[in-house]
């Protein structure tokens, strides 16, 4: 059999990760061949894998829709492919073959609905996108998905039989066991996370403004964000500044600080929409106390953990509670 493997989107980050990860998998394979079309990123030939680079993709989004419904079409057929596999969410248009989608993209299944006038980007992801991805999937022979709570959310919603979709655990590289001993006379709250809107940081300050207010002072809290990211992250710098809160905008940090300091804090995660929530198991691993937003992809990973504990994702008054009880 010929799989054509379609990712044109991945250029770096976990996009890349995945794609890497399949390529591994599919190098050791001496049954099938392969075809990847990709764009930019470059991976090596084999006897059984030959990869097709289009950069001219990326000049414009005209560009990627031409080539998603002419061009991946025209592939396809040259090359005499069996069957495709997608790794960018949705199957391609005009195929003609069996397809398997990659589904890794939490937005449209997520239980927290955006308003188009709150944050317009996830909100057309969630309504336009998420429809024609819902569309896709219910064509696709098969889906592979990272969680367990996406399995389930896309079986209700797509209502598609429970055995179409696959469970395919994404390569993730996670900590050792570590002694955790974070100091409850001053402890250290932990969000490793980036700038994005639903990444909720404003409830972790509304928490520390509701300590303030307690007399609450001798803790820290350590954000990856600089304070310079976006508009609203920007707000979020002046305001801890203008009420004296104890958050550090520490910025990105290298993996081994960033699993060094699991050690000594307490996570907290109020992040109301993720596909894995890839810091809460690396807290797990390590062995870290959590507190954690009551969300789906939270319950699937930590929900079993001894140590882990859950707030409603805007509930500051429970997530300053949690930490609290840390201080007290």
């Amino acid at each position: 059999m010929r799989i054509l493997v379609y990712d044109v989107a991945a250029d770096s980050g976990g996009a890349a990760t995945v794609l890497r990860s399949f390529y591994e998998e599919f190098s050791r394979d001496t049954e099938h061949e392969y075809l990847f079309v990709l764009s930019v990123f470059e991976l090596p030939e084999t006897e059984r894998i030959r990869v097709l680079n289009y950069p001219w993709i990326k000049k414009s989004p005209l560009h990627r829709l031409y080539f998603d419904h002419v061009v991946a079409h025209r592939l396809v057929k040259q090359y005499e492919a069996d069957q495709v596999l997608s790794l960018q969410n949705i199957a391609l248009p005009h195929a003609g073959v069996p397809q398997v989608v990659y589904e890794h993209n939490a937005l449209p299944f997520a239980e927290y609905r955006f308003k188009p006038w709150e944050a317009f980007r996830p909100w057309f992801t969630q309504q336009i996108l998420g429809r024609m991805m819902k569309r896709s999937i219910r064509r696709a022979k098969k889906v592979l998905v990272q969680t367990n709570w996406m399995k389930q959310e896309i079986v209700r919603q797509c209502r598609i039989p429970e055995e179409k979709v696959e469970v395919k655990f994404p390569p993730v590289e996670l900590p050792k066991p570590q002694d955790c001993c974070p100091d409850r006379k001053r402890p250290v709250f932990f969000y490793p996370a980036n700038a994005s809107a639903y990444k909720n940081h404003r409830t972790l300050l509304k928490a520390c403004e509701l300590l303030g207010d307690q007399g609450y002072r001798d803790y820290e809290v350590i954000w990856t964000v600089t304070g310079e990211e976006n508009e609203g992250i920007r707000g979020l710098r002046k305001e801890a500044g203008a009420k004296g809160l104890p958050i550090i905008f520490r910025g990105p940090m290298p993996k081994e600080e960033l699993f060094r300091l699991y050690a000594s804090s307490i996570l907290v995660f109020p992040s109301y929409i993720e596909t894995i929530g890839l810091p809460l198991l690396e807290a797990r691993a390590a062995g870290t106390w959590i507190l954690a937003a009551d969300c789906l992809y939270a319950r699937d990973g930590v929900g079993d953990y001894e140590r882990a504990e859950f707030f409603g994702p805007f509930d500051a008054e429970g997530l300053s509670a949690c930490m609290k009880r840390w201080m007290d």
